[in-house]
């Protein structure tokens, strides 16, 4: 079946642009790429704005395609994947509201981006985009910021795959999405997890078998609850902090 195009699922110009600008992004306005802007740098950058409802597992682009857009996310989560030469997936990130994606080289994106739930998201062309920044500078530092963000995250992936038990991955994993609920206003605890047991796996380099039992595990000591499908209770936060820095049972 061929991917699902972008361009269907997008909202109506004159309705998208009708409202108060950027009203889709008022919940995670303060880290968004574009929170530092003005009224009037915010109506500029609207009219180069395509924005998109898309339903979950959409993707949205493959690794190698031309990379024409940049995107941030108004509500939703999306995650970022590359498949190795035996086939298998490596998840290299998980993004959520307010975050940006899609700075891609020359050669086109250096992976593929897919929606993990129903997400909004609006889409911006390089070429309309580099015209905007010419008329705000400060768009462009704060992009220049998101880069740096970008490279710091991967550094942390890799001592993440490279360096930690089983153990300390899920629990650095689910402290990391502790703090990101936090910077966007939500309560650190429970901490939602849209993803599936599958997406985490690929993204820690572990096994479906593997994660699930260290979720078990880590229940039974009392460090974490498993209230509802989706959601981890964080009942010993020190313990799992502990953890996941290298100083727990393993």
């Amino acid at each position: 079946m061929p991917p699902l195009d972008y361009d269907d699922h997008k909202v109506a110009r004159d309705a998208d642009i009708g409202a108060p600008p950027c009203r889709n992004c008022d919940v995670v306005r303060e880290i968004a790429f574009c929170a530092e802007l003005n009224h009037d740098e915010i109506k500029r950058l609207a009219t180069v704005r395509c924005h998109a409802h898309l339903p979950a597992s959409f993707t949205i682009f493959r690794e190698g395609d031309p990379a024409d857009h940049v995107y941030s996310i108004a509500t939703g989560a999306v995650k970022l994947y590359k498949l190795l030469s035996d086939g298998r997936r490596q998840i290299i990130g998980f993004l959520f509201s307010g975050e940006m994606f899609g700075l891609g080289l020359d050669n086109g994106y250096a992976y593929t981006a897919e929606t993990v739930t129903q997400t909004q998201l609006c889409r911006f062309t390089h070429r309309k985009l580099e015209s905007v920044l010419g008329d705000i500078p400060k768009l462009e530092r704060k992009m220049f910021s998101m880069t740096v963000k970008d490279l710091v995250a991967a550094q942390e992936q890799m001592l993440l795959l490279g360096r930690k038990t089983a153990r300390e991955k899920v629990a650095t994993f689910l402290l990391k999405l502790s703090q990101r609920a936090e910077i966007q206003g939500m309560p650190a605890s429970p901490v939602a997890l849209p993803m599936s047991r599958a997406d985490i796996a690929d993204y820690l380099g572990l096994t479906i078998e593997t994660v699930s039992r260290t979720f078990t595990q880590l229940k039974r000591e009392g460090v974490i609850g498993l209230p509802a499908s989706g959601h981890v209770l964080m009942t010993d936060e020190k313990a799992l902090r502990d953890l996941a820095e290298g100083g727990g049972a393993h």
